[in-house]
């Protein structure tokens, strides 16, 4: 008798991943978002390879088994948590350590691209203009992380390595990691506040009026988190009554961004479309981090980067 071999159910994004090491020793099956809830039930393992899609959340409260284990290749669970899968014995994994230096990486080309106006420059070129300013130094500004992650780590880690003046931001105030009681003060003392704490029922719209009011007329803000961290019509009002100097936005509440939305056109604002963590070749590194796990679990080996259902997140951090 031929051994049976598990099946892994991919919710597919295009292009879907690459997963030819597991030839032989999985059964896999592609479905798209309208076939998922049917599909569930005969799935051993979930990949969510639409990291985007909300299909998972709206499928997992169906009748039948559910599989025992669920991989988002994402470092968020946001948008695949709801309280039937967060109640259930099934294992959950992320992404995490894929897009953490890319990210700090991005993040540090954000505050370049800020304090020396490349933004402004770039205009003017296609202008024809010559107009000469002077730029901000970098070196010996102070910068607010929210977020303690391998993400928030990496971007300190990096700005360190910029001459920038760093306090990290966790959920919980230990060793080199502020509470959220510090928050205020250190935006308001900050010339970056840059977002990349995981949403939670804790940290939704956690930006808004009142923390863009503390923050210094002259500092910034980066969100490379999660757009639902910030209340957007918050932002474009200290943009537009100028609160703070400028923003940059890489994640939004509603992606991709409305032609409609005031985030196009309000002054000072860089928009990009959710890519800090989108280097060459980073789905194919998604594609080798969960063939790898699937080993480990095919194993019956302990996995890693498994969430916290209830915190929304990988504990540790």
């Amino acid at each position: 008798m031929t051994p049976t071999v598990p099946t892994v159910l991919v919710l597919d994004a295009d292009p879907p991943p690459r997963l030819g090491r597991l030839t032989g020793r999985a059964r896999i099956v592609h479905t798209d978002a309208a076939g998922l809830a049917a599909r569930l039930p005969a799935a051993d393992a979930l990949l969510v390879w639409d990291f985007t899609s909300h299909a998972v959340r709206r499928a997992w409260p169906g009748e039948g088994p559910r599989p025992r284990w669920v991989h988002t290749a994402s470092a968020g669970v946001d948008h695949l948590m709801c309280p039937e899968l967060a109640a259930s014995d099934t294992v959950v994994t992320n992404a995490r350590g894929i897009f953490d230096q890319p990210v700090a990486e991005y993040v540090a080309a954000l505050v370049l691209a800020l304090a020396k106006d490349l933004p402004g420059t770039l205009g003017h070129q296609r202008e024809r203009t010559w107009r000469h300013r002077e730029a901000r130094r970098v070196a010996g500004t102070r910068a607010c992380v929210v977020g303690s992650g391998p993400i928030g780590r990496a971007v300190v880690r990096t700005l360190k390595a910029l001459g920038v003046t760093t306090a990290l931001v966790g959920r919980v105030p230990r060793t080199g990691i502020h509470g959220p009681g510090d928050l205020d003060r250190l935006m308001s003392r900050a010339d970056w506040v840059i977002a990349a704490a995981p949403l939670t029922e804790q940290t939704y719209r956690m930006f808004d009026a009142h923390r863009f009011g503390v923050m210094q007329p002259s500092a910034s803000f980066i969100n490379v988190g999660r757009g639902q961290l910030v209340d957007e019509d918050a932002l474009v009002t200290a943009l537009a009554r100028r609160w703070i100097a400028a923003a940059a936005l890489d994640v939004f509440a509603t992606e991709p961004l409305p032609a409609d939305s005031p985030l196009w056109r309000v002054p000072n604002l860089l928009v990009s479309p959710h890519m800090s963590g989108d280097t060459v070749g980073w789905r194919d590194e998604l594609g080798v981090q969960f063939v790898e796990l699937y080993e480990r679990w095919a194993a019956g080996r302990s996995l890693v980067n498994v969430v916290d259902k209830k915190r929304g997140y990988v504990p540790g951090h």
